[in-house]
């Protein structure tokens, strides 16, 4: 009796999760990304500022660079905190920080939490790291580049920063084009405006699920952290974000500074 050919034997296709971890066809089929619907940052879209807004700007950097004075008399004050260290009247941006646990945390900066980032950076520090840091008390982060002569780049386009967390020195910051997956995270998120969470992503052929033991469990989740910043211009050579905390609130503060010296 003729035994049949042997035939290669088909290897079963094995795609992607959404943000990034191999799982079997079978499930992924179940399973539709996302269409990315966010919107051009309308900065795309205007060209320069009128004469008036530059001149505004200018004296506007004057007067916060002159010395603030504290009055002999401190008057009462009730009901809402007030932010001392923050700086009002910038310009609202929307912030998140994401990224896994132990892998180097993502700063994504938006006009709002339903356009595409008008900033992306890497920052070499790890997203469970600067979480904790921030569930402790303040953070700020300070980004530096060389000043060059006849300087015409924006201060937010350097590519390459060195790093400095609370005054200690914590790598470098780098600037990168948005992935696929980075713009998959921000169309999930394109609902939130404030707030911190999880996102499971299915890890191993397997969802992340709640209360699931295990370090590849840990590794499927992505943590995030969304605020509102106040985006400061001080000079062409130095740019600060503020996280804006709501009123009465006693949450994690953030300040982060962009500076070329």
């Amino acid at each position: 009796m003729a035994t049949p050919p042997l035939t290669p034997r088909m290897m079963t296709p094995t795609t992607l999760s959404p943000l990034g971890s191999p799982k079997s066809s079978k499930k992924s089929t179940a399973t539709v990304r996302p269409e990315i619907t966010l919107e051009q940052p309308s900065s795309k879209n205007k060209s320069a500022g009128s004469k008036s807004t530059k001149l505004f700007r200018r004296v506007r950097s004057v007067f916060r660079s002159l010395p603030i004075m504290s009055p002999m008399c401190k008057f009462p004050v009730g009901g809402t905190r007030l932010h001392e260290n923050h700086v009002h009247g910038g310009t609202r941006v929307t912030g998140t920080l994401f990224g896994y646990r132990k892998t180097r945390v993502n700063l994504a900066v938006q006009e709002n939490p339903r356009s595409l980032p008008i900033l992306l950076l890497e920052l070499a520090i790890p997203t469970g790291k600067l979480l904790q840091d921030l569930g402790v008390g303040l953070v700020r982060i300070a980004l530096e580049c060389e000043k060059k002569p006849s300087e015409k780049t924006k201060i937010i386009d350097e590519p390459i920063w060195a790093l400095y967390c609370n005054g200690k020195k914590s790598g470098y910051g780098v600037k990168r084009q948005p992935t696929e997956e980075d713009l998959l995270v921000m169309q999930m998120l394109h609902a939130v405006s404030m707030g911190a969470g999880v996102l499971p992503v299915s890890s191993g052929g397997g969802g992340a699920t709640e209360g699931g033991g295990g370090g590849q469990q840990q590794e499927g989740d992505l943590t995030y952290m969304r605020a509102h910043f106040e985006r400061v211009i001080g000079s062409r050579d130095s740019e600060t974000y503020y996280m804006m905390n709501p009123d009465g609130n006693s949450g994690p503060e953030l300040s982060i500074f962009f500076v070329r010296v």
